[in-house]
């Protein structure tokens, strides 16, 4: 009986995973390629598990839907490189402005800064190293 009782103690945490209360701006998109708009937004996430994302939205997401999130991640690769996770996975439950998602794939990616170091800039336009101009702006902003 006492195992029963616990069971429907709503207190008790029934998941398999632990949650980390990180909180990190995000971007993330309702993947349905029949939108001719996509769902999307910006956002902090809440907590991450390994097996979920709990997340701020700018509108209600229905349950079901697939989405990706990308999240600005807080450590750094190498002492140095920012890093973003991209994860991919349904919606499990949602409010007004927040929703969790069980995650079914993710990565680690490498994030761009805003500037490039100066040395950088100078080095690809260089006339020894030719690249296109356009590329060369992208990578500053």
């Amino acid at each position: 009986m006492a195992h029963k009782e616990q069971r429907l103690d709503p207190v008790a945490d029934r998941r398999g995973s632990k949650r980390f209360a990180i909180e990190q701006d995000m971007l993330y998109k309702v993947l349905d390629h029949r939108a001719t708009t996509p769902e999307s937004g910006a956002g902090k996430t809440l907590d991450i598990s390994s097996g979920g994302v709990l997340f701020e939205t700018q509108q209600r997401l229905r349950p079901g839907k697939r989405v990706e999130v990308a999240v600005n991640w807080p450590a750094l690769l190498d002492g140095g490189c920012p890093l973003k996770f991209v994860a991919v996975g349904r919606i499990v439950r949602s409010e007004e402005n927040r929703a969790a998602m069980k995650v079914e794939q993710h990565e680690f990616r490498t994030r761009r800064t805003k500037e490039m170091p100066a040395d950088e800039i100078e080095k690809l336009s260089s006339p020894a190293y030719p690249v296109d101009p356009s590329w060369i702006l992208s990578r500053v902003f």
